[in-house]
């Protein structure tokens, strides 16, 4: 009786074997990954909070800083 030997694998094998096996590219996919992350929680926060604050922020305000003139 032969051991049940799965062969091919699956896509975490498939990830393992590509990503995960070697150091150095281990740890580029993690650098990589950290950096892309950042970049797209970055824009995710950036835009719920300028839909958030429509109108209050300091770019929205047509005058700033003009006095009124005394007539």
């Amino acid at each position: 009786m032969e051991p049940a030997v799965r062969r091919g694998g699956g896509l975490w094998e498939g990830l393992y074997r590509v990503v995960m096996r070697r150091t150095p590219i281990y740890v580029t996919f993690v650098v990589v990954g950290a950096f892309l992350g950042e970049r797209a929680v970055d824009y995710g926060v950036r835009s719920l909070w300028e839909q958030a604050n429509v109108g209050k922020r300091y770019e929205d305000i047509q005058v700033l800083g003009q006095r009124q003139s005394e007539a």
